[in-house]
């Protein structure tokens, strides 16, 4: 089994920076990817971005370009999610999630196989 938790969510202004950390434990060396979600009130779960835990490839939605940035740091089992000038429209749970898979070309929801508990960002005007 593999345990995520999420860390960093809190409330900000609109045009704050913000970087959450997901950390990793137990079998974590069963996965191979991680990827950073979110879902506002009402709507379904958005992919944002993931990339493999050594780093060496990212893949992110076009929604994320240009202000969110995903890294991994092997050593210390974690991925952070840096976001820069967020908006209000940035509020919601966001989600750190594991894949066993060890290719990704078009990332999905089902590929994923370990979640975290989220962390709550809010983004106020």
């Amino acid at each position: 089994q593999v345990q995520l938790v999420e860390s960093g969510g809190g409330l900000v202004q609109a045009g704050d920076s913000l970087r959450l950390s997901c950390t990793a434990s137990g079998r974590t060396a069963s996965f191979n990817w991680v990827a950073w979600f979110r879902q506002a009130p009402g709507k379904d779960r958005e992919f944002l971005g993931t990339i493999t835990r050594d780093d060496t490839n990212t893949i992110y939605a076009d929604s994320a370009k240009g202000r969110f940035t995903i890294s991994a740091d092997n050593a210390k089992n974690t991925v952070d999610l840096q976001m820069n000038k967020l908006k209000p429209e940035d509020t919601a749970v966001y989600y750190c999630a594991a894949s066993t898979t060890s290719s990704i070309m078009i990332p999905r929801i089902e590929q994923y196989d370990y979640w975290g508990q989220g962390t709550q960002v809010t983004v106020s005007s």
